[in-house]
């Protein structure tokens, strides 16, 4: 069985809670190298989504994507609004008049994201930003199920993330601190992580 606009609901109150647990730490990892609004923006955003449900009952999983890319670029600030925004915009368009999402459909979703976010940002590889984690999590998605493929791209996501401490910014706000800006974890990366993660940890239920 695919993945249908009520699970992708499920995963995305899932995903609201751990951007909510790692609020914190989200505004202290931007705190370091950005504005340090990286975290309430995104708890901001997801508890905007979760009300948007409330309201709003998609009934295709690209509706259910399109609800939160509207919502996170008109009620998230800085650069993650716009750019998550976008992922989520994109992704709705790759998986359209789809009632389930097979896990081809899933990883053809992510891939689109990842594109969204490059053309809107202008980032590469390298760059220390969310791409770091996004790049390698789309690579890595493969799988037999929703599960596997979820995980994959977690645990990619995650070393991505991880990958960004020592790099020297080139783009946002980070890259006008230079050199100073190497020994921290871009908080875009992180957040990316932690998302796919949450999403990840419902499929395997």
């Amino acid at each position: 069985m695919g993945c249908t606009a009520n699970d992708l609901v499920t995963a995305l109150r899932a995903a609201a809670a751990t951007v909510e647990e790692h609020r914190v730490e989200l505004i202290q990892l931007d705190r370091a190298i950005g504005d340090g609004d990286h975290g309430e923006n995104m708890d901001r955003g997801f508890k905007a989504v979760l009300a948007a449900f409330e309201t709003n009952t998609p009934d295709s999983p690209s509706a259910v994507l399109k609800v939160v890319a509207t919502t996170l670029i008109s009620k998230v600030g800085g650069a993650a609004g716009p750019l998550y925004g976008t992922a989520f915009l994109r992704a709705s368009a790759a998986v359209k008049d789809l009632d389930e999402l097979s896990p081809a459909d899933l990883g053809r979703a992510l891939s689109a994201a990842l594109e969204g976010v490059v053309a809107r940002g202008k980032a590469e590889p390298g760059d220390k930003t969310m791409v770091d984690a996004l790049g390698p999590a789309v690579q890595a998605a493969k799988g037999d199920t929703a599960a596997e493929l979820l995980a994959a791209a977690a645990d990619a996501a995650a070393t991505g993330a991880e990958a960004t401490v020592p790099l020297v910014a080139r783009k946002g706000r980070a890259s006008y601190l230079g050199d100073r800006s190497a020994g921290h974890m871009d908080p875009g990366a992180r957040s990316t992580s932690l998302l796919l993660r949450a999403f990840a940890e419902v499929a395997a239920r």
